[in-house]
Parts: structure tokens; sequence; C-alpha cells
């Protein structure tokens, strides 16, 4: 799936240790959500077309800007969407 013109994207350089997980989490509030992350990504992937178990650090990211499906309590969402 190529990258939209119309989709936002935040970006985002990796720590050490962070999961692909825990960056839906902090972003979508939804770690299964992981996918969209790295599909967002696509250059990741090595020569066998797999991901990596997790972002190397100091890798710039892009994390795409999803509409928010799921009724969340307000406490549960990111700041930035609340």
């Amino acid at each position: 799936m190529a990258q939209s013109e119309l989709t936002e994207y935040i970006r985002h350089t990796a720590i050490e240790g962070e999961r692909w997980d825990t960056l839906a989490w902090t972003y979508y509030a939804d770690a299964s959500r992981y996918g969209e992350i790295l599909r967002a990504n696509p250059g990741l992937r090595n020569e066998q077309g797999q991901w990596p178990d997790l972002p190397e650090a100091g890798t710039q990211l892009l994390i795409p800007v999803i509409a928010m499906t799921d009724k969340l309590p307000l406490e549960a969402l990111p700041p930035w969407i609340r």
C-alpha cells in the first residue's frame, strides 16, 4: 500500500528499547494498531520482506494520523486528541 498524499504523518525518532506496540499505544491508545505504523514505513523491511523486531534507536518513523473509531474514555486518549 503506497503512502497517500492525503494522509498526515507525525515524525517520531525511535528510542532504545521502543517497541511497535508501545508506539501504537502512545499515539493511538491501542497497542494492536502497530501495523498502521509499520505500513507507513516500508523502507524498514529487510531483504526477505520482514519487519525488524524493534525499531532501531534514532530511526525516523512516520506515524500516520488516524481517526479514532473506538469509544475510549477521554482520559485514555493522547493529550493532542482530547
